[in-house]
């Protein structure tokens, strides 16, 4: 594995945003997932209600929080650039084992990429529909929040498929 330096530190070692204004703007994009486990009984219940709580619509009103969030990437984490986001979508499915996937992808043609805006929509749809489910159980669990891809800039990334435990 190559060594990388961290890019966030000056020659000081001190904490700093990284300069993009020598960088060429291209187009970045980037594809992220979280997911949210319920217990069966709520997954139901869920399903049952069309997606709907007391509280209103759970994956529309997923959607837009996460949304909102990945534009506000920059006020809730410190060395991000505030970008103007060009694209941002938001997917929701569940599945038949009472895990739902979020999927946050974001695009812009800028000097920096957009991961940590990806990252960030994906996590707060997932807060949100913890947030309209937990009057229905506190066992809901959040997790597996992760970079699914990323292109443009320096590196291009596609996280591998894992294999199944006891494979090679």
């Amino acid at each position: 594995m190559a060594k990388h330096a961290l890019s966030h530190l000056d020659r000081d070692n001190r904490p700093t945003m990284v300069d993009v204004g020598g960088k060429e703007i291209s187009l970045r994009e980037a594809l992220a997932e979280a997911r949210v486990k319920l217990p069966r009984p709520v997954a139901a219940a869920l399903r049952r209600s069309g997606h709907r709580t007391h509280k209103g619509p759970v994956f529309d009103t997923a959607i837009i929080a996460g949304v909102m969030a990945a534009k506000r990437t920059h006020e809730l984490i410190p060395f991000c650039h505030p970008l103007g986001l060009e694209h941002c979508s938001i997917k929701i499915d569940q599945r038949t084992n009472g895990e739902i996937h979020v999927r946050c992808r974001v695009a812009i043609h800028h000097r920096t990429g957009v991961e940590m805006e990806a990252l960030t929509g994906a996590s707060v749809a997932a807060l949100t529909i913890y947030d309209m489910c937990k009057a229905l159980s506190h066992d809901i669990e959040i997790g597996g929040i992760r970079l699914l891809e990323k292109a443009g800039g320096k590196r291009a990334y596609t996280r591998r498929a894992r294999r199944p435990a006891g494979r090679s």
